[in-house]
């Protein structure tokens, strides 16, 4: 077997596999999932849980980052951009 044919008998089994992976994996899904609309509302549900938890998270490591920079306020440099980001927060 020349080294070209040898590439395309591995390039088809590759294909092979990678078809009857997926063929499992959808037949698998429609096994488990007979009902679209249970699923449709389970990721409506996943994505409104995944967006608020994003933002609470990010307001928390924000919240963090000020309360630890408002210690810094005396070194120079540092102290002014705290100082700053501090009195932006508090007005808004």
């Amino acid at each position: 077997m020349t080294k070209q044919n040898k590439s395309i008998s591995e390039s088809i089994t590759h294909d092979q596999r990678m078809a009857a992976r997926r063929s499992l994996l959808e037949e698998l899904f429609n096994d488990f999932y007979d009902d679209r609309m249970r699923i449709y509302r389970m990721n409506f549900l996943r994505g409104i849980f995944f967006g608020l938890g994003s933002v609470l998270g990010a307001t928390v490591v924000v919240a963090l980052a000020v309360w630890i920079l408002s210690f810094f306020v005396e070194i120079p440099g540092i102290g002014e951009a705290a100082q700053t980001a501090q009195s932006t927060l508090e007005s808004k």
